[in-house]
């Protein structure tokens, strides 16, 4: 009843973090301040939850337009990225998907999912990306769609502007950056949004992942033709009314990720004076490392009740390899001191 393939792989996996400190999923740690939480409770307390949503979700799409400085028929909503990621491969003319590799593993598992075929160009030992490479990789695998993490998950760096922008002049289908990290990042890719480039986004990282809601920018007609595979009422009442009152605070979730980002620094700063961690640069919310013995490492920081993401696979790029979210400044002194001890 069931296809072979499906029945073959895993679930994706959400490891319980109950009783340790959250470090593993990239999310914001700093709590909604308390004058936005009630006023908050109160407009959702007022939803008429008897009735559907907004299934046009004009209002909501003409607050994130307004932001993004575009027309908001050229607003996509997703319920998460995923969603939008899930719409964008089912629609795609028929072709290979082509991701770098290490990135984002939805990419990858939604393609396998809908039987489309992945194309996959590993990226160099430093993590960077050969444009060329890749494009040559999309030509000979007839890919007619790719999807570039911009920054990179989860590796947190950002790839060259001139080597986005030959991909985006030479690839012949659809590229879809992701810029689900760009709250954390130096620099936007916005300005290459096209009749084949769109821009993936996700208000997850910013401080909402319990909302659940990603949107897409791009050309008027190819958001239009992707509508037509979004499923009616998507997104329900009460995240289209909490995003948009969040969107008229959006001052207090930019202070955060100012925090985030200086945060990271620290802990940047702090991680690369221990002799045994090599520390990659990072333009996300996140820094991957590099241990030896990376498994007893992850179970002994769980030991001392703090969850981060083991990426460790013998033989791969990410061998050994840790990946931690930037936590409160407390979270992330007893992240590092615990390291210290392991290592």
């Amino acid at each position: 009843m069931i296809r072979n393939d499906i029945r073959a792989i895993s679930a994706y996996h959400v490891p319980d973090s109950d009783g340790l400190i959250k470090l593993d999923a990239m999310e914001n740690p700093y709590p909604l301040p308390e004058n936005l939480r009630s006023e908050w409770a109160r407009l959702l307390g007022a939803s008429d939850i008897n009735r559907y949503p907004d299934a046009d979700m004009l209002d909501l799409r003409q607050r994130i337009a307004e932001r993004e400085g575009v027309n908001a028929d050229q607003v996509l909503i997703g319920n998460g990225s995923d969603e939008i990621i899930q719409m964008l491969i089912m629609a795609a003319d028929q072709g290979a998907c082509a991701v770098p590799k290490p990135t984002f593993v939805m990419y990858e598992n939604i393609a396998r999912w809908l039987k489309r075929p992945v194309a996959s160009l590993p990226l160099k030992p430093d993590f960077s990306l050969d444009a060329m490479a890749f494009l040559n990789m999309c030509a000979r695998e007839k890919a007619s769609l790719a999807f570039l993490a911009c920054p990179n998950n989860p590796t947190g760096n950002m790839w060259p502007r001139e080597d986005i922008q030959k991909i985006t002049e030479n690839f012949r289908g659809l590229l879809v950056i992701d810029e689900a990290y760009g709250p954390f990042a130096e620099q936007t890719y916005s300005d290459m949004i096209g009749r084949n480039v769109m821009l993936l986004r996700t208000f997850s990282k910013l401080g909402m992942a319990g909302l659940r809601l990603g949107y897409a920018l791009g050309d008027a007609e190819i958001i239009a033709d992707l509508n037509k595979v979004r499923l009616p009422y998507n997104i329900n009442s009460l995240t289209q009314i909490s995003v948009c009152f969040f969107l008229d605070h959006y001052e207090v979730f930019e202070e955060q990720a100012k925090k985030i980002c200086g945060e990271r620094e620290r802990m940047r700063a702090a991680l690369t004076g221990l002799t045994k961690v090599e520390v990659f640069p990072s333009q996300a919310n996140f820094l991957l490392l590099r241990v030896a013995k990376a498994d007893a490492v992850f179970a002994g920081l769980k030991d001392a009740g703090i969850l981060i993401k083991n990426l460790h696979a013998k033989g791969s790029l990410l061998e050994n390899c840790l990946r931690v979210t930037i936590g409160l400044p407390e979270e992330n002194d007893r992240f590092i001191n615990a390291l210290k001890e392991l290592i």
